[in-house]
């Protein structure tokens, strides 16, 4: 049984319906900077299939990360990184463009913050072309992280 709501169940059901050739996940709390978008998607544009923004690569950061958030994404992304050799240095930072048709195909099944994680996972077992890019993470909106988060 599958529930219809969540973080990832809103994400894919706004995937499912997207008619486009590209699509960004990009949340709503004011977080994400859509000054980069122009270069993600043009990155995109280069035989990639994904391309993740990065707090944690060189020119990207963040006002919004505390140390435990840093920490736990550095310990998930060694994890994803040794066990499945993505090569992503933020894994938990939702903000991307993809290829709609890519997207597609990765059958995505996680209906919360799992998602994230979900996503470079199946694009690197179908054998999809990704990158990470820097990406500067603002403050949030209301100045508070989600209970989940």
């Amino acid at each position: 049984m599958s529930n219809s709501w969540g973080y990832g169940n809103a994400l894919i059901e706004g995937i499912n319906n997207v008619t486009k050739g590209y699509l960004c996940i990009f949340n709503a709390d004011g977080s994400f900077d859509p000054k980069y978008l122009s270069e993600i998607l043009e990155a995109c544009k280069n035989n990639l299939d994904f391309v993740f923004a990065s707090r944690y690569i060189e020119w990207g950061g963040s006002d919004d990360d505390t140390f435990i958030t840093r920490i736990g994404n550095f310990i998930f992304s060694m994890i994803e990184n040794i066990f499945f050799f993505l090569k992503l240095s933020d894994i938990l930072y939702t903000y991307l463009i993809e290829k709609t048709k890519s997207f597609k195909k990765l059958n995505l099944t996680s209906n919360n913050f799992c998602l994230c994680v979900e996503m470079p996972i199946k694009a690197k077992r179908n054998k999809m072309n990704f990158t990470d890019t820097p990406s500067y993470e603002r403050e949030r909106i209301a100045r508070k992280k989600s209970k989940w988060v």
